[in-house]
């Protein structure tokens, strides 16, 4: 028996959430609806400017995101990371261990430096724009690996984040390789079309020949196959991965098994933030797959639980919100 039920490796960001509008964002000159890389002078720049007038502070980046909700849903995960030595990484250590995730992160030990922020905007239209600076993350590299929790886990997961770098790409290529070695599904999230856009060549060094199995919304699906046709999109994916899900926002998803694709049908809601949506889909996915669900089960927990997650601010929900959620899908209401 696996210890784990997810294994996941990527960027430890402490999420940093404001409320705003878009002519705010012009007058700051971001890109709306995507993920930017900033330095830290111009995070820094950013933050005086704004003030305290952010609404939530959380330990986060994208694959942390998912491992949470599968630890709040009850889940065994482990979560490789890099933090700085300072008050930030302290708050993500502490953070990620109340949240249930085990982990290797040492803050003792941690490398002197500044751990990543991610500054995450969101605007009347529930859309969400990000701008990052990694900071500690930018330099995960072979030795942040866990080997022995690879090879005791059922799912090995990467977020496309860490197509960004040189050290961060190749130590997800080794978990890959670990995994692969040792019989453990492998997984990877193209995580943001702007990842897909400017790094597709170390993306597709991640995914080498073929992950087990692939998370996309359509955009960065779409962006990897370079076509707009969602179906000329999916024969593609099939060369890259032996399953995949495609999330599509108001549609609902779309999920191949392996054999044939499933509709996965929507959870309509008034989206108020849609900041962790993906993250949450991966997650519970992940999850249900783990505890022997089908790719149905799993699609229409996903569903709900990411229809749950666009419902309130923040990109995760409380442990207790996660576990009603999961009780509520388990009974069929």
């Amino acid at each position: 028996m696996k210890k784990y039920d997810v294994y996941a490796i990527g960027n430890a960001l402490v999420d940093i959430e404001y409320h705003t509008k878009k002519s705010k964002l012009d007058e700051l000159g971001i890109e709306k609806g995507l993920m930017t890389l900033i330095d830290e002078t111009r995070q820094n720049s950013l933050i005086r400017h704004l003030g305290d007038s952010h609404e939530s502070m959380t330990c986060g980046g994208s694959a942390a995101n998912s491992i949470i909700a599968l630890a709040q849903m009850g889940g065994v995960s482990h979560f490789d990371c890099r933090v700085g030595n300072d008050i930030t990484g302290q708050f993500f250590a502490d953070d990620l261990k109340q949240s249930g995730v085990n982990s290797k992160l040492d803050i003792n030990h941690a490398s002197p430096g500044v751990t990543g922020k991610c500054l995450v905007f969101v605007t009347p239209d529930a859309d969400r724009t990000m701008n990052t600076f990694l900071g500690a993350s930018a330099e995960l590299d072979q030795s942040d690996i866990d080997h022995d929790a690879i090879a005791h886990s059922k799912i090995a997961y990467m977020e496309g984040y860490l197509a960004s770098a040189d050290c961060t790409r190749q130590a997800a290529i080794q978990v890959r390789q670990i995994a692969e070695d040792r019989n453990v599904k492998t997984a990877l999230t193209l995580s943001d079309p702007n990842m897909v856009l400017y790094f597709r060549e170390g993306l597709n060094e991640m995914i080498g020949n073929g992950v087990d199995l692939l998370f996309a919304n359509e955009d960065e699906a779409c962006e990897l196959a370079q076509t707009r046709d969602l179906n000329e999109t999916i024969v593609m994916l099939k060369q890259c991965a032996r399953t995949f899900a495609v999330t599509r926002g108001k549609q609902g998803a779309v999920v191949f098994d392996g054999s044939e694709l499933i509709e996965i049908a929507p959870h309509p809601i008034e989206a108020i933030d849609t900041l962790g949506a993906g993250d949450m889909f991966a997650g519970s996915f992940m999850y249900g797959l783990s505890q022997g669900m089908s790719y149905q089960q799993a699609g229409d927990l996903a569903s709900m639980a990411s229809a749950k997650i666009v419902a309130k601010f923040g990109p995760r929900l409380q442990a207790s919100e996660t576990q009603d959620l999961l009780r509520r899908f388990n009974s069929g209401i």
